[in-house]
């Protein structure tokens, strides 16, 4: 039995980054209620990504860092979102390691 959507490890080192399929969300605040720090809903319902200095980042595809300390809590924010619209990537080479594109 293959369990799907089971991330490759991530070294220390990796750097990450966060975005959101706005198409795709339900503006059900999940991913707030996870990690405030990084995403935030906005008055269109639908949430968004913020920037390290905590402003909405609002254009489509706009991505942000994934701090460490910070990368359970966005990581739980992907696997729980209803709407799978939540993408966690690798600077370095652009892959997907947590969310509905993960391999």
């Amino acid at each position: 039995m293959t369990v799907q959507n089971e991330a490759p490890a991530v070294g220390a080192d990796e750097a990450l980054e966060v975005w959101i399929d706005q198409d795709l969300c339900t503006g059900d605040g999940i991913c707030v209620q996870y990690a405030p720090e990084v995403f935030e809903l906005d008055i269109d319902g639908l949430a968004y990504v913020k920037s390290a200095d905590d402003e909405l980042l609002q254009e489509p595809g706009a991505t942000t860092p994934v701090p460490l300390p910070l990368l359970r809590d966005v990581v739980d924010s992907a696997k729980e979102c209803p709407g799978d619209c939540i993408h966690v990537r690798r600077v370095g080479d652009g892959v997907e390691v947590y969310g509905p594109d993960a391999e």
